[in-house]
């Protein structure tokens, strides 16, 4: 959500972001919430006015009738009991005007960093960097549910009877590779200086709203019938949560954390033949970075962020690439994003493992989360990036790591969380 007070005065701009991101729909709520504001502010002035007035004459009244002008007095009084009457009825009025402009100002996209390429969606975004060789073998790959099959790991069918689409059972070593990778990634980012933390997997209303767009609410989450309670698409949205409604010391930021959870997502609508299997899933588990800092820092940030899933994916022997997400691909309260890709041998092209986000002060000023400096409070900005998110990447671990003989080789830096093994055999 960006600033009213910035709207206000640069209405141009935040039309111009509108039309940047495609979203001319939208154009007609900045003047709808311009009026709103202005009635607001026109009440509340008229308010402020009638509280100090009631002040003044209330004095007014003790003197009045201390002196025996009971008639005087009393005549005041009226006027205090109609202005009373005003009052309330201008509070509720600059109530509902409020409660107006912030559910518009909540469906505004942030304004986008200049450096976002302008595009309508995910085919204008730009590839920034290749990492790592991509390499087609001489050998067919086959589809990476077939790669699991072979070793005995995984159930679709069961999943689909206990459970409905879009749910697995995974089993013996491709099970215990999708816990050894979380563990790995949950280790490299200790190891790069951020802290462990396990979050709630159920979120409050006023989180969700907090951490995302209406339009992201409505297909990824699922709300648990007849309590304020959401579950959770990623740990994200929790770690943010965390700091709701607080004031942090400016000495005391940034805060760098990396979350373990499970993500539950609607996914709705229809998909491509490349998101059958484990590819897109209602129910994944991931390891996620969060960053809470000061607002010139987040720039820097959000690089060290992408860095780090690009060094674990290249830790792994798996060829990635980021791209820069265009203005039409980014959700509202984005101000900057970038896809990591990893190589898909069997397809031939790259496909999305994690993804980078500078919210700006977004989430932070929808949740109150401010922080206290040398010169007064501000909104902290956030950042959060994926780290691994199996079993997606499995998909680009075992192709890229695929023998022919059906044969999977286990990187140096993942087993010792495999139990030592350097291969898994058929």
């Amino acid at each position: 959500m960006i600033d009213l007070k910035f709207l206000r005065e640069n209405p141009q701009i935040v039309k111009q972001n509108i039309k940047n991101k495609f979203q001319e729909h939208k154009l007609p709520l900045v003047d709808e919430v311009i009026e709103l504001d202005a009635q607001s502010r026109k009440a509340k002035q008229e308010a402020d006015a009638l509280r100090a007035n009631r002040n003044t004459v209330s004095k007014q009244i003790g003197a009045l009738m201390g002196q025996g002008k009971k008639e005087e007095a009393l005549a005041l009084k009226e006027q205090v009991q109609k202005d009373a009457l005003r009052l309330t009825e201008l509070e509720q009025q600059e109530r509902q005007l409020q409660e107006k402009v912030t559910k518009i100002m909540m469906s505004i996209p942030n304004i986008i960093d200049p450096s976002v390429p302008i595009g309508k969606d995910d085919s204008c975004n730009v590839e920034i960097q290749k990492y790592g060789e991509p390499v087609v073998p001489d050998f067919e790959i086959p589809y990476h549910t077939e790669i699991m099959e072979r070793f005995n790991g995984i159930d679709l069918d069961a999943a689909g009877k206990v459970a409905g689409n879009g749910f697995y059972y995974l089993m013996g070593d491709i099970a215990r590779l999708h816990s050894a990778v979380i563990s790995y990634a949950r280790d490299f980012m200790i190891d790069r200086g951020f802290v462990y933390c396990i979050p709630p997997f159920m979120i409050r209303s006023s989180v969700v709203t907090g951490v995302m767009s209406f339009d992201e609410m409505e297909a990824m989450m699922y709300k648990v019938e007849g309590e304020d309670l959401y579950l959770i698409g990623t740990s994200e949205h929790s770690m943010i949560g965390k700091f709701i409604d607080t004031i942090q010391d400016e000495d005391k930021l940034p805060y760098t954390l990396t979350s373990y959870s499970p993500c539950f997502r609607k996914e709705k609508g229809a998909h491509g033949i490349e998101e059958r299997g484990v590819y897109r899933i209602h129910q994944f588990e991931k390891q996620e970075m969060v960053v809470v800092c000061k607002p010139e820092e987040s720039n820097v940030w959000y690089d060290k962020l992408w860095q780090n899933t690009v060094d674990l994916f290249r830790s792994l022997d798996i060829p990635v690439r980021t791209l820069e997400c265009c203005s039409g691909d980014l959700a509202d309260l984005k101000v900057k994003s970038c896809d990591v890709e990893a190589w898909s041998p069997r397809q031939k092209k790259y496909f999305e493992v994690g993804s980078c986000s500078n919210l700006g002060d977004a989430q932070a000023r929808r949740l109150k989360i401010r922080v206290k400096g040398k010169d007064g409070k501000y909104f902290a900005h956030t950042l959060n990036n994926t780290v691994a998110a199996p079993p997606r990447m499995l998909i680009a671990f075992l192709e890229n790591n695929l023998n022919a003989d059906g044969s999977v080789d286990i990187p140096a830096a993942l087993r010792p969380y495999m139990g030592g093994k350097a291969k898994l055999g058929i």
